[in-house]
């Protein structure tokens, strides 16, 4: 199985009331009828003052569950644009994180959970195997010493799963960047946003640039361009298979 998950930024808050309906009468029907093993959606929450100009997108995160090895169906060019502007990053990674470096055998229980979700894309003509070694062996050891950090795991992105026609599958969303674009997808949790700001902001612990980096700070990656975020809760705001109907043509 593998994960696929969608980030939607909307640039003008106006526009929200027209893209929830576009989401609930086009949009999730038309997702449902492709039979995923399961689709939530979490909305994004306030980013803690100073995360904004970490390439925080405001709007929400979906999460489908699907099979591997599974053929694209039939009716992918049928889906309904969307009716506002959107920023979208979508990114399929295995079901299970490959790197769980802190917190996996803490319950639920312990302590609260706000959910930092990173996707960062390494510059172009970098090595991924290379920026992913610096990643595990450099970067994440020394992001384990941030002080309120409480659990962090990640994944590798998969290569495009669908027939890609001009560089990009052509059911995605126009302003969407596919799964190829990006490189890494991680989760830091903290127990709310002051754990946040004394990891991140005040009490940081010392990092070592990789070779390529394109910012002299954290997380050495130009925002929004080469490194996405945004601050989610533990429980989905919508379970889009309990909640609503498929759309069937």
């Amino acid at each position: 199985m593998v994960k696929t998950f969608v980030l939607h930024h909307l640039p003008d808050a106006d526009d929200l009331p027209a893209a929830e309906r576009w989401f609930f009468r086009y949009h999730i029907p038309e997702v449902l009828r492709n039979r995923p093993l399961s689709y939530v959606s979490f909305r994004a929450v306030p980013a803690p003052g100073g995360a904004e100009r970490y390439g925080y997108f405001n709007y929400k995160v979906h999460e489908n569950l699907v099979p591997g090895d599974e053929e694209p169906p039939l009716g992918l060019l049928g889906w309904t644009p969307e009716v506002v502007p959107l920023d979208v990053v979508m990114v399929t990674v295995p079901a299970a994180p490959e790197d769980d470096f802190l917190g996996r055998e803490t319950s639920f229980d312990e302590r609260t959970i706000l959910r930092w979700f990173c996707v960062l894309r390494y510059p172009e003509g970098v090595d991924v195997d290379e920026a992913d070694a610096w990643y595990r062996e450099v970067h994440a050891p020394e992001v384990l010493r941030q002080p309120g950090l409480t659990r962090f795991f990640s994944y590798r992105v998969l290569p495009p799963r669908f027939a890609v026609k001009g560089g990009r599958p052509p059911f995605l969303h126009p302003r969407s960047t596919f799964s190829s674009d990006w490189h890494r997808v991680s989760e830091l949790w903290y127990e709310d946003a002051r754990g946040w700001r004394a990891s991140v902001l005040e009490a940081p612990p010392a990092y070592t640039p990789p070779p390529w980096a394109t910012s002299d700070a954290y997380p050495f990656l130009a925002p929004r361009t080469g490194f996405v975020s945004t601050f989610l809760l533990e429980r989905p705001s919508d379970d889009w298979l309990r909640d609503v109907r498929p759309f069937y043509v």
